[in-house]
C-alpha cells in the first residue's frame, strides 16, 4: 500500500468518525428537545385533566377518586355516596388492609374548605365508618384552620395541587405520608373570567 492510498484511508476514517460524533451530538439534542416536548405535554395533559375533574358531576368525582384508590392497589372499593351518607363517598382498603373512608367535594377551584367541612367528616369517618384512614378530597384548597384541625385530628387532606399529582401518577400511599399541617396554601385560585 503506497503512502497516497494511506493518507485516504486515513482521512476516510477521520471522516467517518466526525460524522459519527456529529450524528451521535445530533442524536443527543434531539433526544433532549424529545424530553423536553414530552415533559411538556404531560403538563399541558396534567392542567387539562384537572380541567376535566372540575367539569364533573359529584358522582362523578366520587367515582374517580374510587378508580385512582382501585389504580394505587386498594380493593374492595366502592362508591358509596349519596344523600346522608354520613360523609362517607368512598370506602376501602389500601393495599396494607387498612380501612380507608373519602370524603370527596367537588368544587369550583376558587372555593375552599373550612374546618366545619372537616368537624363533620371528623365525628363520623372513624366512629360510623370504622376509618383506620381518613382521607378529605376536594378539587380546590383548604383554609388555614381546616389544615390545622385535620392535623390535631389525624386527617389527611388532598387540596386541588395533591390532587393533580395524583391525577398524574402520584401514588396514594405517597399523599398519605405528607403533613398536611405544613403542605400546601390555603389561598384561593382566581376564577377564570
Amino acid at each position: 500500500m503506497g503512502i497516497g492510498t494511506a493518507v485516504l484511508v486515513v482521512l476516510a476514517v477521520l471522516g467517518v468518525g466526525g460524522l459519527a460524533g456529529v450524528l451521535v451530538r445530533a442524536g443527543r439534542r434531539e433526544a433532549e428537545a424529545e424530553r423536553v416536548r414530552l415533559a411538556e405535554q404531560a403538563r399541558v395533559q396534567a392542567v387539562r385533566s384537572m380541567e376535566g375533574v372540575w367539569s364533573l358531576e359529584p358522582a362523578e368525582f366520587e367515582e374517580y377518586v374510587a378508580d385512582l384508590c382501585r389504580r394505587d392497589g386498594c380493593t374492595e372499593v366502592r362508591r358509596v355516596g349519596a344523600t346522608n351518607d354520613l360523609g362517607a363517598d368512598v370506602m376501602g382498603r389500601l393495599p396494607d388492609g387498612r380501612k380507608i373512608v373519602v370524603q370527596c367535594k367537588r368544587y369550583a377551584k376558587h372555593r375552599t374548605v373550612g374546618s366545619p367541612d372537616l368537624q363533620k367528616f371528623n365525628g363520623t369517618a372513624r366512629s360510623e365508618h370504622g376509618a383506620d384512614v381518613p382521607v378529605f378530597v376536594a378539587s380546590c384548597k383548604f383554609t388555614k384552620q381546616a389544615r390545622a384541625f385535620a392535623a390535631r385530628h389525624g386527617l389527611v387532606l388532598v387540596d386541588v395541587d395533591l390532587l393533580g399529582f395524583w391525577n398524574s401518577g402520584t401514588a396514594l400511599a405517597t399523599l398519605l405520608d405528607l403533613d398536611i399541617s405544613r403542605s400546601g396554601t390555603n389561598r384561593k385560585l382566581a376564577p377564570d373570567n
